[in-house]
């Protein structure tokens, strides 16, 4: 156990960390207004060494303006250095004129990046960072299941990814380094996920802090087993992850013994929602993204979700109604993942628009047959048993169905566009029935073990907008306050 005994030569420090905002800039200006107070709380403690730090996924999608406002959000925050999670490769051919837009350090030390790539001349393995002549070593690694969480192209071409072992000795390679040169004080910015971030806990030795992200845990306070465990040589090693979405972020408060090891910990976990919008970034924000035109109005709507992966969603419902009205297809399809906000009552405008549907991810049209939609949607439903609840089950419009908590689909209907419900046979679904199928390019190209979507042959068109589109020009034909409600189009029991 960590001994709690203090010492004034001991040293103090204090972290404010953040994981996996997926380029939610509402809740960036939350968080900045609450760093600021982190800032002003530490602003004449010269005794105690701060940072701010940032394990990855801050920025998402394709979409240029809202990795724009992630980088200046991590800018203004005050990050001096980030691991790649794997939606900082998301950018792909456009990563190149963001880059130098960046003033902090990009880390990963299990990835190899061809010459050509532009990351190649940012991304390092660690830093060195000091503060009132203590001396830190900050380590950053980045997904090793990149290419099953990323849109393949030209940035994954370029680079290879260690394995598990390969990672772990790729880590306590960097340690080594860090401490043959005098540095016992070492955090790691880990978007590994929960899972591995324990095993490089119990199977390494130096490492005292892992910054978490990636699996969007959200790790209340210091429990042994939880996130307190012990390296190969019995040091404690902390664990740390603030769930996603920029929900929340933490402040971890340290203090190390003259060796470097951790004698008292404090981990807080704090909820951008009672932070007000800090107003001068807001007004940056508003300016990056242009003129902010209103589409319409939310008379009435449904709560945000606890589990935004496994649970019937009113809002990603609407969406979904908008794709299959807006495109006259039979069936519309959205991946839980790639909804990342929900609707409030007032006016939809693009900042909120972008908040909720930050990927940008291309629409297809793609004829799938019965069996095939029923297969990928029983696929999606085995997320309620998953790892982490991923890949996370499929929202639709046009078909719905009944799904128990052990993930198998009880039953399932096709609804046409009269409202009529005909009864799918999920145990003998027909291959020689076809449906026009509207979903984003990143499910039509198979990822996400989504193997059995990806049908080129069967590809009508492909669409140069995502969903986003859709929703503005569906609310453009209606001027009546919209209302989101849960109408049961996916039903979960028990057994």
């Amino acid at each position: 156990m960590i001994n709690p005994i203090y010492q004034t030569d001991n040293v103090r420090t204090s972290i404010f960390y953040i994981n996996d905002f997926h380029g939610k800039s509402l809740n960036m200006e939350r968080a900045i207004t609450a760093s600021n107070e982190f800032d002003l709380k530490y602003k004449d403690k010269k005794n105690v060494d701060t940072f701010k730090l940032s394990s990855g996924d801050i920025m998402i999608g394709e979409d240029f303006k809202t990795n724009e406002l992630a980088i200046k959000f991590q800018k203004v925050l005050g990050i001096t250095a980030s691991a790649l999670g794997n939606h900082e490769y998301d950018m792909q051919d456009k990563i190149g004129t963001l880059i130098p837009q960046i003033d902090y350090n990009l880390l990963a030390c299990n990835i190899q990046i061809k010459d050509h790539n532009p990351l190649k001349k940012v991304v390092q393995s660690s830093i060195i960072e000091e503060r009132n002549g203590n001396k830190y070593g900050i380590i950053g690694t980045s997904p090793i299941d990149l290419y099953k969480r990323s849109k393949e192209g030209i940035i994954q071409q370029d680079i290879k990814i260690s394995k598990i072992q390969e990672t772990i000795k790729n880590i306590q390679d960097e340690v080594n380094k860090l401490q043959q040169k005098g540095i016992n004080k070492i955090f790691l910015l880990s978007h590994l996920g929960y899972t591995m971030d324990k095993v490089i806990a119990n199977q390494t030795q130096g490492i005292d802090v892992i910054l978490g992200g990636h699996s969007h845990d959200l790790l209340v306070d210091v429990k042994e087993g939880k996130n307190l465990f012990y390296s190969t040589t019995g040091e404690p090693v902390i664990i740390t992850q603030a769930g996603r979405d920029g929900k929340n972020f933490g402040i971890l408060n340290l203090e190390f013994d003259q060796k470097g090891v951790i004698k008292k910990v404090q981990n807080n976990i704090g909820y951008t929602r009672d932070f007000k919008r800090y107003q001068p970034v807001k007004y940056i924000f508003d300016k990056i993204f242009g003129a902010k035109e209103t589409y319409g109005y939310v008379k009435e709507t449904a709560p945000a979700l606890k589990n935004d992966l496994i649970e019937p969603n009113p809002h990603a419902y609407f969406i979904t109604d908008c794709i299959r009205k807006d495109l006259d297809c039979d069936v519309a399809i959205l991946p839980s993942p790639n909804i990342r906000g929900f609707f409030e009552t007032g006016k939809i405008d693009t900042r909120i628009l972008a908040n909720i549907l930050p990927f940008k991810n291309k629409l297809y049209r793609v004829k799938y047959s019965e069996k095939e939609l029923v297969d990928a949607i029983k696929l999606s439903a085995k997320s309620f048993t998953n790892t982490a609840n991923k890949p996370g089950i499929f929202y639709t419009s046009g078909l719905n169905y009944t799904v128990n908590k052990n993930g198998q689909i009880k039953s399932m209907y096709f609804i046409d566009k009269n409202g009529k419900a005909e009864q799918i046979n999920i145990n003998k679904p027909r291959e020689d029935k076809f449906y026009e199928t509207v979903l984003n390019d990143y499910c039509a190209q198979g990822n996400d073990g989504f193997k059995d979507l990806n049908k080129p042959n069967q590809v009508l068109q492909k669409y140069d907008f995502d969903a986003t589109q859709c929703i503005i020009n569906v609310l453009k034909q209606n001027s009546t306050p919209i209302e989101i409600k849960d109408d049961n189009r996916i039903v979960i029991v028990d057994n």
